[in-house]
């Protein structure tokens, strides 16, 4: 069964729709496999048509197996194209996975009442959040690839290096090796910045005993990872390697944790209760993780809230980390699938804060 027949089990025949509207760039990624697709509309009867303009119009025709192609010029509008495609294949009820208030009035005026339009996104996402054989294959190479940065970073991280080099170091040896686009910015933070989560990248020089968090990913064929690590420039404190060592336990406790039917709130409490009888709690501030996939940050939410539980193919990080706001931070996170009787692991790499 292919996606697009998935999608119309699910959102047509047990949900009522007879059409979906994506815009969303990654569930057109998903769909068609291949970028640059402006929308899709997909009718309970005949072909789904991809909407592109002309810069990307000869490629989708060439890779858009299975789907019409149709060219949005520079003096159309593409949401009253779609409309009247919607109109012309009696589509009354329209799912549209993500749309703003503006282009929403537009495609409701242009509609003319005849088709009664649902923001909804659960469908798509309850089809990508479990990965087929092939999105695995490619999430393992992302995290293969995204294993060799971290490599670098190991080799690269000591005093008198600034952030900028680290990073260069660590996607060179990612691009190098074949990976795409890096899955997001890459993270090179130390000292006090290692206590911000998201601690960005910047030309400071790392100094001698600073803590470095180090968060990459590489993508394979659209597909990412995420990893992070933490580093001691210099020899760790008696106060650091606690710390290091609080998070690692808590780490490796949640994904000895992960199997199907694991709820994930109580696995975010298996990692979060080793950081509180350390006495660190107040200072884990973020959920355990989050879904993985073409979106580094994607379903399911991995957190204290969550009414989920852990499904065979789900690919989810597993990233606690303690930030204390003037000192500094530690952060280990690996990329996991789920599997049938447990995890595995995808990215691999040493659990030490020194090369020593």
């Amino acid at each position: 069964m292919t996606r697009i027949e998935k999608l119309k089990l699910t959102a047509f025949e047990k949900a009522g729709f007879d059409g979906y509207l994506l815009f969303n760039s990654a569930n057109l990624l998903y769909f068609l496999g291949f970028p640059g697709a402006s929308s899709l509309l997909v009718p309970a009867d005949g072909q789904p048509t991809v909407y592109v303009y002309g810069v990307n119009y000869e490629q989708a025709k060439a890779m858009g197996k299975g789907f019409g192609v149709q060219l949005v010029r520079a003096d159309e509008n593409l949401l009253q194209k779609i409309a009247t495609h919607a109109i012309g294949c009696k589509i009354r009820k329209l799912a549209v996975d993500n749309l703003g208030v503006t282009g929403w009035r537009m495609l409701s005026k242009a509609l003319k009442g005849k088709s009664k339009l649902k923001l909804t996104n659960n469908y798509v996402e309850a089809l990508r959040v479990v990965k087929d054989h092939r999105e695995i294959e490619l999430m393992r190479k992302a995290a293969e690839l995204t294993s060799e940065g971290m490599k670098a970073a190991y080799e690269a991280v000591e005093p008198g290096v600034c952030e900028y080099e680290v990073a260069a170091e660590i996607e060179y040896a990612m691009r190098s090796r074949g990976a795409g686009p890096t899955a997001f910015e890459s993270i090179v933070a130390s000292g006090a910045c290692s206590a911000f989560p998201h601690g960005g990248c910047t030309g400071r020089e790392i100094r001698d005993g600073d803590f470095v968090v180090v968060d990459i990913g590489a993508t394979s064929e659209y597909y990412c990872s995420d990893m992070t690590r933490t580093f001691v420039a210099g020899k760790p404190t008696e106060r650091q390697t606690q710390i290091y060592d609080t998070v690692k336990a808590a780490q490796q406790k949640a994904f000895e944790a992960m199997k199907p039917g694991m709820p994930v709130a109580d696995l975010d409490a298996v990692a979060r209760n080793v950081i509180v009888d350390a006495g660190f709690g107040e200072y884990f501030v973020h959920r355990l993780g989050h879904g993985v996939g073409l979106e580094v940050h994607e379903p399911p939410s991995m957190g204290a809230t969550s009414k989920e539980k852990l499904t065979a193919g789900y690919v989810v990080t597993d990233e606690p980390g303690i930030y204390i706001p003037g000192y500094g931070g530690v952060r280990i996170e690996d990329t996991v699938l789920i599997t049938r009787d447990g995890a595995e692991r995808l990215t691999v790499g040493p659990y030490s804060p020194t090369r020593q």
